[in-house]
């Protein structure tokens, strides 16, 4: 042996000492990774960017004037102390066309737990809670100088439940997941406006005319908003869930029983196919808390792995670029299982939701796994190019350190990987992505009315959201054209929103709309009618639509216009959709659809019971606990008398004469 030989070997014993314990994988390169991806055979996967250019990535936006925007978390998963936040909002270009950016500037940093960034008027919102900010460069530099809160109030105690997915929809308004936290909302444009309350729900605002208000939620890591307005959320274990009714109709009264909005609608939960194992401290934690489950005789079952724990960035496919049976699905990402999910939404017959399946050809594997338990898809985005770009923020560890015993945390280092992040592009083979070949900056206002009628949503959208920055009055006889006598239903309603977005919709543009062959023009109709008692007999009329969502928005409109002549429409509905929960909850939370007068008409029809079928039941006790809340006794002696079989208790006091 060697005389240097030996210290060298006590040095190695000694290292591989300090290293015993749990066996984590290595990180891959960024084009190593390429090679564990299994993704569906007519597909590739391409490094759009990587390390150095990003680092820890969370979310990603591309902007009409150039630069992809990519939000960069480091802070993750500990909470950054007061002004020392480490998040950044970074631009990032390719400059040598090769299809990989190879350059990156700081747009914004020191920011605490910025997760989503949206355009508006040449700048970025950004969510960074407690915070919404506006962040706009008028120097030409490269750096905002432009540093605006335009909301504050939100939760800010925990990364993995803050305010975040910053998405424009169709309607003109930008939606926001709050995960249903407190907080008390006031607006720096608005001071006047009073705070606002958005526990339980999410959030939405317009930067048009100020408006905010509390929307249907809570959704947590994902937020897809399909071409009609729709939106589906992620959480968790529960991969994708669909928001049925819009916040404002079931909070019209505070009596409501049952206020919930959101229902998963995956008809698979909670398998998953995942190619990795379960890490160390994963599978350690679920065989204790299994062991503790087995001992009580609960029944509950913990899993490690192949079952949803870590679903994230719920993204509608709205472009042409993949084959036509993939527009409108929907991609998940779940960073536990390091796999993209794919669901297929279908309308559930006879209900105003949907069922999300798996594709006939993934019954049993995902559109992409990976072996890399560093493979962390945190959310996607739909370029203009057509192609689904993933967010990887490439971690060794996604988990909030509060969940993981203190024993099992002494092996794991939290912020492995923090210096790296990648972005990946999904496109078919034999098929090269194309590029923006519209100067939107420069583009007439004619060009953008055209724009409206282009297959992929991410041009529609943007060409919308720029007529509503410009408020250019030229617009409104175009979009009227468009709105008239376009083929393309998704055209016709960008064009009724564009009109709406002016201050410019007529009479004669809601009632076309309120008659349009395409469901999802009707529903938008209803809604922006639902204030003209003009049109009142069109809604009512659609009350009957055979289509379950139409009838739906027909009759919570209905509600809201606080016409008499509803009442008989109101039986007649009720009647027929008794088995339905979410009729059942549209036509309760209004004032006619939970008075005395309805519930007694609404008997002489079709005989309620008390432990009747076909959702009599639901309905009366649903009823009687309204009543209740509302502390009418007079009323609810007379219920008790029509059904002396109800289990609610009565009111405390009476507020009658």
């Amino acid at each position: 042996m060697k005389p240097n030989a030996l210290p060298s070997l006590t040095l190695l014993l000694f290292l591989s000492a300090c290293n015993m314990g749990p066996d984590y994988p290595d990180a891959f390169s960024p084009d190593n990774a390429l090679s564990t991806f299994e993704l569906r055979e007519e597909f590739q996967i391409e490094v759009f960017a990587s390390e150095p250019i990003v680092m820890d990535p969370v979310e990603m936006v591309f902007a009409e004037w150039g630069p992809t925007y990519v939000i960069e978390m480091p802070d993750y998963p500990d909470k950054p102390a007061l002004g020392q936040g480490k998040s950044r909002v970074v631009a990032i270009w390719d400059t040598n066309g090769d299809g990989r950016a190879d350059q990156r500037s700081v747009f914004a940093d020191g920011l605490p737990d910025a997760t989503s960034a949206l355009p508006w008027d040449g700048g970025l919102i950004v969510t960074a809670a407690p915070n919404i900010w506006y962040f706009k460069d008028t120097n030409g530099d490269g750096k905002a100088d432009v540093q605006e809160v335009l909301f504050t109030g939100f939760f800010e105690n925990n990364s993995e439940a803050q305010i975040t997915n910053l998405r424009f929809s169709v309607d003109n308004w930008i939606y926001a997941s709050n995960f249903g936290q407190a907080g008390s909302i006031t607006s720096t444009r608005n001071p006047s406006v009073h705070p606002l309350d958005v526990t339980g729900g999410d959030f939405r605002f317009r930067m048009d005319n100020g408006a905010f208000e509390v929307a249907a939620g809570p959704a947590q890591f994902g937020q897809g908003i399909d071409d009609w307005g729709e939106r589906f959320v992620s959480h968790n274990t529960t991969h994708i869930s669909h928001l049925v009714i819009p916040w404002r109709y079931v909070h019209r009264h505070p009596y409501l029983p049952d206020a919930s909005v959101i229902i998963n609608i995956s008809d698979h939960d909670l398998r998953m196919y995942q190619r990795t194992p379960a890490p160390y401290w994963r599978a350690e934690r679920t065989r204790r808390r299994q062991k503790r489950y087995d001992e009580a005789g609960n029944g509950r079952i913990e899993y490690a792995a192949n079952h949803f724990t870590g679903s994230s960035g719920g993204t509608v496919y709205d472009a042409s670029l993949f084959p036509e049976a993939f527009y409108g699905n929907v991609f998940t990402g779940d960073v536990a299982g390091n796999l993209i999910h794919r669901d297929v939404l279908v309308p559930k017959a006879g209900s105003p939701t949907f069922v999300a399946q798996r594709a006939a050809d993934e019954s049993d594997r995902e559109f992409l796994a990976s072996v890399d338990s560093w493979f962390r898809p945190a959310s996607f985005s739909v370029g203009p190019d057509g192609a689904l770009y993933v967010v990887d923020m490439y971690r060794q560890h996604i988990e909030t350190p509060l969940s993981i015993p203190e024993d099992l945390k002494a092996d794991m280092d939290f912020y492995n990987g923090s210096e790296m992040g990648r972005i990946y592009r999904i496109f078919p083979k034999g098929v090269v992505p194309g590029s923006a070949n519209l100067d939107f900056e420069n583009a007439t206002t004619e060009m953008l009315v055209n724009v409206l009628s282009h297959s992929d949503g991410w041009w529609r959208r943007t060409a919308q959201r720029l007529l509503l920055e410009r408020q250019d009055i030229a617009a409104i006889p175009m979009l009227r054209a468009l709105f008239e006598t376009s083929s393309l239903p998704q055209a016709r309603l960008h064009a009724l929103y564009g009109l709406d977005g002016l201050n410019a919709l007529s009479n004669r543009d809601l009632r076309r709309a309120l008659a349009d062959m395409e469901a999802g023009v009707r529903i938008h109709g209803i809604r922006l009618a639902e204030g003209n008692a003009m049109f009142f007999n069109q809604i009512a009329a659609l009350t009957n639509d055979d289509l379950p969502r139409v009838a739906l928005q027909a009759i919570l409109s209905l509600g809201s216009m606080g016409d008499e002549r509803s009442l008989p429409v109101f039986i007649t509905f009720m009647a027929k959709h008794l088995n339905d929960r979410w009729m059942r909850r549209a036509v309760l939370s209004s004032e006619i659809g939970s008075s005395l007068t309805f519930l007694e008409a609404l008997h002489e029809e079709v005989r309620l019971e008390v432990d009747g079928e076909g959702g009599r039941a639901e309905f009366l006790t649903s009823f009687a606990e309204i009543i209740a809340k509302r502390n009418a006794s007079g009323e609810f002696e007379k219920l008790k008398a029509m059904f002396p079989g109800l289990q609610v208790e009565a009111p405390m006091t009476s507020n009658t004469p």
